[in-house]
């Protein structure tokens, strides 16, 4: 595929994605928060079968809200359901992943350094993790333990756990994380379509029909909302997670990301708790240290200098030599790379003072992260990374 075409269509199915995803959480976390702040009715409410209400004001008017406690005794003409912004935020997402990581398998998900298998056989492993994944949160959701919190919660960690491990053993570390977010993008899409809708629609059904709704779908349908409230945060983090390679490009990224995936469930834990007018700091602080303490525990070891190395000043030519050999292929005014036609984030190499220029965002990237050139398709040596270190190091020097 034409890759300007290729682009065209990133950008349009992205955008979607993003918009539809702010609908989706927005919603998600408007609806936590109205439910967690129901207060006891009056008597006449109460009644009616109300089980808790609030007053809110905003855009210039007061709002009164109210939630029966299984339904209203008649079906209002009009009732809104939430359900699409689910489903376009999971089709967007899923046609974004097959756009980059499937139809792009070469660039982005295969790394022959870890696995040195084919295009095909990377998307079945690829849609194999997602059937696996969703089809083992769906066999335990329904069994037992969801009446179990906290075993479900720790059996559901360390099925993350054990998918995070082994999808870094397959794929590019950039695709390991997608592929983690699409497994917990599809659950939380799972649980609107396979619990949520069919619980709100028998619900539906048994106003209708004049019956009393069972408060079992209620329940159903209240667990499975838990259950995405406190997936939010993570998947969030993995939409921008190939922004910051020194997660994914460690050693440990596969325990890394579980290690973020509590402390951001954590945090939405302490907000959580704050709608209930339970203010816990220590929660917010305490994932605040977490965070603190994951970025000094992944921080790039320093390159050691011997003193013959620190005594012999690295060239100018041979910087440019370096960044010529391996980054302006993509990094330049008329890229030669298949895939990046025009210079990423507009960064381009073309001399020495453009290359002091940019020199922390080398360091960043080439040197500490390793990140760059792009999955190393230039095969760029630790030699020489190593050289751009020491010539960074001496221009730091001279111009501290």
């Amino acid at each position: 595929m034409d890759p300007y075409i290729t682009e065209w269509l990133n950008l349009i199915i992205r955008f979607a994605h993003l918009v539809t995803g702010i609908a989706w959480i927005g919603a998600s976390f408007y609806f936590v928060w109205l439910d967690n702040h129901l207060q006891k009715p009056p008597e006449w409410k109460n009644e009616k079968g109300i089980s808790g209400d609030l007053w809110a004001i905003h855009g210039g008017g007061f709002y009164e809200v109210a939630k029966y406690k299984l339904a209203p005794e008649k079906m209002p003409s009009t009732l809104h359901w939430f359900k699409w912004e689910a489903y376009t935020t999971w089709l967007t997402g899923f046609l974004l992943l097959s756009l980059m990581f499937y139809v792009g398998a070469e660039s982005y998900l295969i790394d022959k350094s870890i696995a040195d298998i084919t295009q095909w056989q990377a998307i079945a492993l690829g849609l194999g993790s997602i059937v696996i994944g969703v089809g083992s949160y769906e066999i335990l959701v329904r069994t037992k333990l969801k009446d179990h919190g906290l075993i479900l919660g720790i059996v559901l960690i360390l099925l993350a756990t054990a998918l995070s491990y082994g999808l870094t053993q397959v794929f590019s570390a950039r695709g390991a994380y997608m592929h983690m977010g699409a497994i917990i993008g599809t659950i939380m899409a799972g649980n609107v379509f396979f619990g949520i809708m069919p619980s709100q629609r028998a619900l539906v059904k048994a106003v209708e029909q004049g019956t009393k709704p069972d408060a079992k779908y209620g329940l159903n349908a209240k667990l499975r909302s838990t259950h995405n409230t406190y997936t939010t945060l993570p998947i969030l983090f993995i939409m921008i997670s190939n922004h910051y390679p020194m997660t994914y490009n460690h050693g440990a990224n596969w325990l890394v990301l579980i290690a973020i995936i509590f402390i951001t469930a954590a945090i939405r834990q302490y907000f959580v708790l704050r709608h209930f007018g339970k203010n816990k700091p220590l929660i917010f602080v305490g994932a605040l240290i977490a965070t603190a303490l994951l970025a000094y525990v992944i921080s790039p070891q320093k390159i050691a200098f011997s003193e013959a190395e620190k005594s012999t000043q690295v060239s100018p030519e041979k910087v440019s030599e370096i960044i010529t050999a391996r980054c302006n292929s993509c990094h330049s005014e008329a890229p030669t790379d298949n895939i990046f036609t025009v210079a990423p984030a507009g960064i381009v190499f073309d001399n020495i003072d453009t290359i002091k220029q940019w020199a922390p965002r080398i360091k960043a990237r080439v040197i500490d992260a390793k990140d760059m050139p792009f999955m190393n398709k230039t095969q760029m040596t630790d030699e020489e990374r190593k050289t751009l270190a020491l010539w960074i190091s001496q221009n730091e020097q001279h111009n501290p």
